[in-house]
Formats: C-alpha cells, structure tokens, sequence
C-alpha cells in the first residue's frame, strides 16, 4: 500500500516532532518505524485503527527476529504519532496507549570495557581527524555523554575558564558537566585544530569534512571503524561494542570506584534512578575476590 494517504499526518507528525524538540536522528527512527506500520495497516483509515492491529504489528515484528528493545522502540514510535495527532486535534484516541511494553531481559550482562581496554581503544584513533575523534570519545568514554549529545554539542557550550561543559540531553533537559583536567586539555586541542564551518552561524564543536555539523551517523560510523581495528588488534572476541558502550563504560568505572548511585544518575543525565541501577553488575573477578576474602570454617 502506497503511503501518499497518510501524507497529511505523516507532514503533520514531523511538525509535531520539530516543535517538540525532537533531535533529526529520532525523527529518522521514528518516520521509518511510522511508515512500516502504515504499510502494514495496508490503506486502513486510523481513526479505525484498534489496539488489536498495534498488537499484531508489534506481534508480526517479534516474530520477523527483533529483539524487545527494537520492539518496544516502534511501539513508542506509534504511540508517540497516535498522541501527536490527537494534540493536533486530527484524531480522538490513540490505540498503543494500552499496549504493554515487552518485558527485556534485566540480568543480561552488559557489554563495557575496563580501563586497560578503553586506553586500547583510544590508541586505535588514527587518521586525519584523530585529535577531533579522539576528543569525541573521551566525551563518551569519560563523561558519558550520548551520540545525540555529542552531535548537539556547540562551542558555547564549553567553558574552558571553569572546565565545564553544557549538555543537552533527553527530556530537552540541560545538565552541567566537570570536565576532567585530560579530557579539558584534549577539548583545547580540538578547537584549535576544529575544521572552519560552511556557514559562519555554525557554532556545532564537531565538524565534518564537509564543513557541516558531525552526524550521529558520522559518530557511529567512526565508532564502528576504531572498534574494528581495535578488536583486530587486540583480538578482543567481542563483536558488541559500538560507542553507547563507552557510556557503559563511564558508568562501570564509576561504581567501582565507589561514586555513589545518585551521582551517577546526575552524571549519565538519567531522568529516573531506576534506569541506573543497570550499571550495578558485578564483574566475574569482584565475584571471584569476594568468594576469595570469605572464611569458610568447615567442622573436622
């Protein structure tokens, strides 16, 4: 089924997304999983669309081989477009309200690098643009900052004076960052060597060869290319690692040095504690140095 019948709520959804804040990267995301579900619906008018299509869309997606996550993200896509179209007074109900989300596995081991591997990582940098990538990720992997928050990143929003620095990030919510005395060094660098803009109104602090902002898919692609050499190199057997896993990183590092989980959530910019609480695993060798340190009295 063409999509040309939903084109006024498609046109209507990006409006909706832009004044809300919506960064380009989740507009991309939400558009595809948007225009999926309408083919799937197959020409259907969505004031009649029911909470049982929802369902059997996000059914028909289980089953294609996604995983929770990827599912519960187009349920939020739906919902997101069924609650921009009532705010938009074109539609009365949104039907993925009721929808649950898919429960994802909470005990799953998450994939992060330690210190030693996180040093290898960095020295995998290399290139024409090293100092302005390698800038990118002790961003990530020592402030924990998002791909989007990298890309959103200006140059007014670092303050070299007091070493800190403004992020953006999800819920439209600004938090303030210290900025480590290495990483402070590695930002100085980066903007003396920062490529000049296409526009003089540029004010992004990452900018492509192209003279343009530096994409979230720019960042992942780099990401990918620097883990694969890194992993070639260090032959590390893991073929999870993209840069969300600095983040990771950043938070395993903290904990284990002690921060408090409260801190952490400040720093990570986490709107609920309870997302936190991913990043309280323990280590198989915390395991081991536990067992280790017991006394076990055992009757002759």
């Amino acid at each position: 089924m063409q999509l040309e019948r939903y084109e006024s709520e498609l046109e209507a959804f990006v409006i909706w997304m832009k004044d809300a804040g919506y960064t380009k990267f989740t507009q991309t995301c939400y558009l595809g999983d948007i225009r999926h579900f309408l083919r799937f619906i197959d020409g259907k008018q969505l004031s009649q669309v029911s909470k049982l299509n929802v369902m059997s869309y996000l059914s028909s997606v289980r089953e294609s081989g996604v995983s929770d996550t990827t599912r519960n993200r187009k349920h939020s896509s739906i919902q997101c477009f069924f609650k921009a179209l009532m705010e938009l007074e074109m539609l009365d109900a949104n039907p993925a309200a009721a929808v649950k989300k898919s429960k994802t596995e909470k005990n799953r081991s998450l994939v992060y690098l330690d210190e030693r591997e996180i040093f290898a990582f960095l020295q995998s940098i290399e290139g024409k643009y090293r100092t302005r990538n390698l800038a990118v990720f002790l961003l990530m992997a020592y402030m924990g900052l998002r791909v989007g928050e990298v890309h959103r990143l200006n140059l007014s929003d670092y303050h070299p004076q007091r070493k800190t620095l403004n992020v953006f990030g999800k819920g439209r919510k600004w938090r303030t960052l210290p900025v480590p005395d290495r990483v402070d060094e590695m930002l100085r660098l980066a903007m003396e060597e920062r490529r000049q803009p296409g526009s003089k109104r540029e004010d992004a602090f990452f900018i492509s060869q192209k003279g343009r902002r530096l994409s979230v898919r720019n960042i992942q692609l780099i990401a990918s290319q620097t883990f694969a050499a890194f992993e070639q190199k260090y032959r590390t057997g893991r073929r999870s690692l993209s840069s969300h896993k600095l983040r990771h990183s950043f938070a395993t590092l903290l904990l284990k040095n002690g921060t408090d989980l409260r801190t952490v959530q400040e720093l990570l910019g986490h709107a609920s504690i309870q997302t936190t609480t991913i990043y309280t695993h323990v280590s198989d060798r915390q395991k081991e140095e536990a067992i280790r340190n017991l006394e076990v009295l055992v009757p002759e």
